[in-house]
Formats: structure tokens, C-alpha cells, sequence
């Protein structure tokens, strides 16, 4: 996982860092992994607080790989989570592919079980933002606060693929 500091134009070029939630901290130092974890899960419990019916949040890498979660997600249930969201977003990729405009892009997949929902959507480059609702959640506000968290990542947040 990468957190990059600074904001990129639409040119390609990067300009020095502009304050966001995920880069902004009183310390100079770099960042680690657990400090980023820590702000992730920082930003991913405030979806959770501000999104009424709102049970779990998680963001993960294309492959599956958990890169946060919510405390109340235990790391056996983060990982699970983490595995059907990425097979999901595959096989969204995959409807895309054959019936969308043929470049596999994915804006958001949303899953409806008794007892919950599952929204997942792109959180950065080879990222997802995944967060599971009561089943009576508000399809609309939940739509709109995961995307406001997304727009706080944009272009800060990137889970290159991982290499063997």
C-alpha cells in the first residue's frame, strides 16, 4: 500500500502535499504501515459513525489483501470479508468486460442478503472500499458518505498488484 503526499494534476505532474485526512499529522516523519493503518482505520470508522446501519468497513486490495478494518471485525471476519469483496469486484470486472463499454471498469457493486447489505466501490488505484449496512440502510446516504471517504483518498491511496 502507498499514501502519497502530494496531489497529482491531470497532467500526470505532482504538486507538494495538500492537507488531507489521510496525510495530515502534527509529526514530520515518514510514514509507516502501522501509522497509515491507523489513519485509514481513523477515517474508515468515521464512515461507519456517520452512516446510520452502517456494521463493517474495510479497505482491501484488488487481490484480497485487507489493508484496514473496523475494530469490530475480527481479523478472521476482515479476511473473509476481504476475499468475497475482491471476487465480487472480479467478477464485476468481468461483466464490464463482456456487457460495459468493453474497458473492465467497475464504479461500485452492491450485494443484498437477508440480514445485510454489501456496497463496495474503487477507493484508489487497485483499491476498494467495502462496507457491509443493516438491510434497511439508505442505499442513497450510503452511496454518497463512501464516496465522500473516497474523494478524501483520491489519488492518496493505491494498493499496487503484488508481485511473486
Amino acid at each position: 500500500m502507498t499514501v502519497h503526499t502530494g496531489t497529482t494534476s491531470a497532467t500526470g505532474t505532482t504538486s507538494p502535499a495538500t492537507a488531507t485526512s489521510v496525510t495530515s499529522a502534527p509529526s514530520t516523519a515518514p510514514f509507516s504501515a502501522s501509522t497509515t493503518e491507523e489513519k485509514l482505520r481513523w477515517l474508515v470508522q468515521g464512515l461507519l459513525t456517520r452512516t446510520p446501519g452502517a456494521r463493517h468497513a474495510l479497505v482491501l486490495s484488488r487481490d484480497g489483501l485487507k489493508l484496514c478494518s473496523t475494530p469490530e471485525l475480527t481479523v478472521d471476519q476482515a479476511d473473509h470479508l476481504a476475499a468475497i469483496a475482491a471476487g465480487i469486484q472480479a467478477l464485476s470486472h468481468g461483466a464490464s468486460l463482456q456487457f460495459g463499454d468493453g474497458t473492465g471498469d467497475v464504479r461500485s457493486a452492491m450485494t443484498e442478503f437477508y440480514g445485510g447489505i454489501l456496497f463496495i466501490v474503487e477507493a484508489g488505484e487497485g483499491a476498494h472500499l467495502a462496507l457491509v449496512t443493516a438491510e434497511d440502510a439508505d442505499a442513497g446516504l450510503v452511496g454518497h458518505n463512501m464516496g465522500q471517504l473516497v474523494e478524501q483518498l483520491d489519488g492518496h491511496l493505491s494498493a499496487p498488484p503484488r508481485t511473486p
